[in-house]
C-alpha cells in the first residue's frame, strides 16, 4: 500500500469493530444486490466520462464562468444519457438517476441548468398533454430540440397564482401566444416553482380541461415525492463526512495523562450524528412508501378514480416540508460537528447545506405546504365528528376522537408512536375548536383560519411526524425480515433511536396530550443514551454502507481513506491565492502601510 492510498489508522480500526456485513446493508438500502450493481455501474460509466473533473475548482471561477461551465457540463451529461437511452432503451429513469442529490450533485455541484426541463417540463407533457400534443412535443423535448421550464414565479408573486401579472394572449392570425410582463414586479424571477400547467388547443387557443382540475397538481406531487428521496442522499452525504471526520479527529484531554480521544467517543458528538444516520433510513423507507402510493393513486386517476388524490396531496405536501426542514437541520448539525473545518468549502458541507435549505422554499414554501395539509386534516376531523370513515393515513383521528381520554402511557416504540398520533389529533382538534370559536365571535372563516394558522401548521407537522415514525417502524419490520440477525439488530437500534430521539424532542407535546410521566421521560433518556453506546462501534460501518464514492462525496473531510489533513492542504494549494508564497498585495499596500509610506 503506497503512501497515497494508505487509510487512516483510526478508520481502519473503526471498520474492524463493525458487527454486521457492510455490503449486506448497502444492498438493503439499494433494494437488493442487483440494484447495487446497477447503481455502481451507472456511477462508473458517468465518472469514467470525466465530466465532473474541473481544471480549476469552480469556487475560484467568476459567476459568469460558473454558469458557462454548468451549461457545458449539462450538455455533455445529457448527451451521455441520450446515448444510454439508445443503447439500453431506458426512459426517464436515466435522467432521475443522474440528476438527484447523489450522482447529479457530484457532476454539477450547484445543480444542472437543464434539470427542470427533464424533471418537471417533460413529466407535465407526459402527464397532462393530449395524445396529439405528446406526439408532437415529447420527442422534441427528449432530444433537446426544445428546452422547457416552469416560468411562473414573478418578482412580486409566487405561490399566489391568481395574482400573477404576466398575460398570454392568443393571436389567431399567427397561432401564437403573445406574452406580456407589463410591470417591474411581473418580471420572471427564479423560474421553476409553478403550481399549474395549462394546455391549450395548438389551432384556436382555447383552454382544454383535464379530467379533473386536481390533476394540475400531478407534476408538483411527483417532484415533491422525488424531493423526499433527494433529502436522503444529501443527509447521507453530510453524515458520512461528519462521522468519518469524527473518527479521525482527536481533541481535548478529558482524562489527565491520556491521549486526546476521537471526537466520536464524546456522547455529545454521537448525539449530533447518529440521529442523522437514522434519519436517512427513516426518509428512505418513507420515500419508497410514498412513491408506491403515488404510483397507485396515479393508476387510479387514469381509471377515473379520484378518491385518494386529496390524501396523496396532503401527504406529499407535509412530507416535503418536514423532510426538507429536517434535512437542513441534519446537515447543519453535521457542519457544526466538524468545527471550523466544517465551514470550509472543501468539506462540501456548506454547498450541501445550501441545497437542502433551498429545498425548503422551492416546489412550495414549507409553511404554505403545511397549511395545505392542514386543510385536509380539518376536513378529516370534521368527518370523524360526523361518524364517517377516514382514509388510512388519518384513521387514527377517528380512534382518538371516539376515545377522548388518554390511556396509560406505554413506554415502547409502538406506545410512543401512538403518543405522537394523540399529539397530532389533539392539535388538529384544538385548531378546529379555535376556528369555530372565532367564527362564533363574528370572524369570517378566512380570518379565523389566519388567526389559527400557527396552530394549524404545527398540527400538520405533528401529523407528518406521526406518519414518518409509524412508516419507518412498520416498513422496517417488512423490509428487514430477511436480513441477517446481526444486521437486523442494528437496523432496529436505529429505529429505536429515531423514535426515542423525537419523543425527547417533543416531550412538551407529549406531556400536554398524553399521560406520560416524569419517570417515563427519565426512562426515555436512559434508553436513548444506551442506544448511543450500542451504535458507537458501528458508526463508521453504517455510513460506509451508504457506499458514496469519493468523487460523489467531494469532501476533504469525508473521503474513504480518512486522510483529512493531507486532503485539506491539497485543496488549499489549488487556490490561486496560494500560487505565490506572498501575495503581491503585501508589497503593494500592506508593507508600505506598515512602514508609514502609504
Amino acid at each position: 500500500m503506497t503512501e497515497q492510498t494508505k487509510v487512516n489508522a483510526d478508520l481502519q480500526q473503526e471498520r474492524k469493530k463493525c458487527t454486521f456485513n457492510i455490503t449486506e446493508l448497502t444492498n438493503f438500502i439499494d433494494g437488493g444486490p442487483h440494484m447495487t450493481e446497477e447503481r455502481r455501474k451507472r456511477e462508473e460509466k458517468v465518472l469514467k466520462e470525466g465530466i465532473h473533473i474541473e481544471e480549476v475548482p469552480s469556487e475560484y471561477l467568476s459567476h459568469k464562468e460558473k454558469y458557462e461551465l454548468a451549461v457545458k457540463k449539462a450538455c455533455m451529461l445529457f448527451k451521455l444519457i441520450r446515448r444510454w437511452q439508445e443503447e439500453e432503451n431506458t426512459g426517464m429513469e436515466s435522467f432521475r438517476a443522474v440528476l438527484g442529490g447523489s450522482l447529479g450533485s457530484a457532476i454539477l455541484q450547484d445543480g444542472s441548468p437543464l434539470t427542470l426541463h427533464y424533471v418537471m417540463f417533460i413529466p407535465t407533457l407526459m402527464g397532462q398533454g393530449t395524445v396529439e400534443q405528446q406526439a408532437y412535443w415529447v420527442g422534441r423535448a427528449f432530444n433537446l430540440d426544445i428546452i422547457g421550464t416552469y416560468a411562473q414565479t414573478e418578482l412580486g408573486h409566487g405561490t399566489f397564482v391568481r395574482g400573477l401579472e404576466t398575460t398570454a394572449t392568443y393571436d389567431p392570425k399567427t397561432k401564437e401566444f403573445i406574452l406580456n410582463s407589463p410591470t417591474l414586479t411581473a418580471y420572471k424571477w427564479w423560474p421553476g416553482g409553478c403550481k399549474y400547467q395549462f394546455l391549450f388547443n395548438d389551432h384556436d387557443g382555447t383552454y382544454v380541461n383535464s379530467p379533473s382540475s386536481k390533476l394540475t397538481y400531478g407534476t408538483m406531487m411527483f417532484v415533491r415525492v422525488v424531493l423526499v428521496n433527494d433529502m436522503c442522499n444529501y443527509v447521507a452525504k453530510a453524515v458520512t463526512i461528519a462521522t468519518r471526520y469524527s473518527a479521525v479527529r482527536h481533541q481535548s484531554q478529558p482524562k489527565p495523562d491520556e491521549p486526546e480521544p476521537q471526537i466520536l467517543d464524546y456522547v455529545t458528538q454521537q448525539h449530533k450524528l447518529f440521529i442523522g444516520i437514522a434519519t436517512v433510513h427513516a426518509f428512505k423507507l418513507s420515500a419508497d412508501w410514498l412513491w408506491n402510493m403515488y404510483n397507485n393513486v396515479t393508476a387510479e386517476l387514469e381509471a377515473g378514480d379520484l378518491d385518494r388524490l386529496p390524501e396523496l396531496h396532503a401527504l406529499s405536501c407535509c412530507l416535503k416540508a418536514v423532510s426538507t426542514a429536517d434535512a437542513a437541520e441534519s446537515v447543519e448539525r453535521c457542519r457544526l460537528a466538524c468545527g471550523g473545518h466544517g465551514y470550509m468549502l472543501a468539506s462540501n458541507l456548506p454547498l450541501t447545506y445550501g441545497h437542502v435549505t433551498a429545498a425548503c422554499t422551492y416546489e412550495g414554501e414549507n409553511t404554505v405546504l403545511l397549511l395545505q395539509t392542514a386543510r385536509y386534516l380539518v376536513k378529516a376531523w370534521q368527518q370523524a365528528a360526523g361518524g364517517n370513515t377516514l382514509t388510512p393515513t388519518v384513521s387514527y383521528i377517528s380512534k382518538i376522537y371516539a376515545g377522548r381520554r388518554s390511556p396509560p402511557w406505554d413506554n415502547t416504540i409502538e406506545g410512543i408512536i401512538e403518543g405522537f398520533q394523540r399529539v397530532a389529533a389533539g392539535k388538529i382538534g384544538l385548531s378546529v375548536t379555535n376556528i369555530e370559536k372565532r367564527q362564533k365571535e363574528g370572524m369570517s372563516y378566512e380570518d379565523a383560519w389566519n388567526m389559527t394558522s400557527v396552530q394549524l401548521s404545527q398540527a400538520s407537522e405533528s401529523h407528518c411526524r406521526a406518519i414518518i415514525l409509524s412508516t419507518y417502524n412498520e416498513e422496517m419490520k417488512i423490509q428487514a425480515a430477511s436480513a441477517s440477525p446481526e444486521l437486523k439488530k442494528v437496523l432496529f437500534q436505529l429505529v429505536d433511536l429515531y423514535v426515542v430521539y423525537w419523543a425527547l424532542q417533543r416531550v412538551g407535546d407529549l406531556l400536554r396530550f398524553t399521560s406520560i410521566s416524569e419517570r417515563d421521560i427519565e426512562q426515555l433518556h436512559r434508553w436513548y443514551e444506551d442506544l448511543l453506546v450500542q451504535l458507537r462501534p458501528n458508526a463508521v460501518g453504517l455510513v460506509d454502507a451508504f457506499d458514496i464514492k469519493d468523487e460523489i462525496l467531494h469532501s476533504a473531510l469525508g473521503a474513504y481513506d480518512g486522510r483529512v489533513y493531507e486532503r485539506l492542504m491539497a485543496e488549499a494549494l489549488k487556490s490561486p491565492l496560494n500560487a505565490e508564497p506572498v501575495n503581491r498585495s503585501f508589497h503593494m499596500y500592506l508593507k508600505p502601510f506598515m512602514q508609514g509610506k502609504l
